[in-house]
């Protein structure tokens, strides 16, 4: 792999991370929005840094690795935005909790587990990561191949005084 993939790759995924982890950004995600979309730009900045054509498995590729490190970026971006959502959270559990003394113990027990940070795993975390990325890879690597089809720099017209084959056919 050049280095004329590996910056568009990289920024690519840096669009795909940021903008799935923020808590109201990302859920437009909810169709794997953002995470086509970086595969898309990461195509496009590949398209804009060569004079020809790229191939649809070019669009693949960076596309790929845009979905790859974006989905690391999410994965890491959404625990510490998820330790702060908690702080804003969890007194509107507790108001909840108390207006409905009728809920069901489990159900009580599972809100006060969420609200203190206890009922998220290592396990749990890691095994999320690992979905993570792999959904952001494919739908990445998707959104390259459309990218490499939609951005498609056309043939460059030929010189004056030459006959086209096209034209010829």
């Amino acid at each position: 792999m050049g280095s004329s993939k590996l910056q568009p790759a990289l920024l690519g995924g840096v669009f795909i991370g940021v903008l799935s982890a923020l808590p109201v950004v990302g859920i437009a995600n909810c169709c794997c929005l953002w995470v086509i979309g970086g595969g898309a730009l990461a195509a496009y900045l590949v398209q804009q840094n060569q004079p020809t054509a790229i191939t649809i498995a070019d669009g693949a590729v960076v596309g790929l690795l845009a979905g790859l490190i974006g989905g690391v970026i999410w994965s890491v971006l959404s625990i510490p935005l998820e330790m702060a959502a908690r702080q804003f959270t969890g007194p509107f559990l507790e108001r909840l909790m108390r207006a409905n003394s009728d809920m069901p113990p489990e159900m009580q027990q599972f809100l006060e587990s969420w609200s203190s940070g206890g009922g998220v795993s290592i396990l749990f975390r890691l095994v999320s990561m690992c979905i993570t990325v792999m959904v952001s890879t494919i739908f990445a690597m998707l959104g390259g191949i459309l990218g490499a089809a939609i951005f498609k720099k056309g043939a460059p017209p030929s010189p004056p005084g030459t006959i086209d084959a096209e034209v010829v056919r």
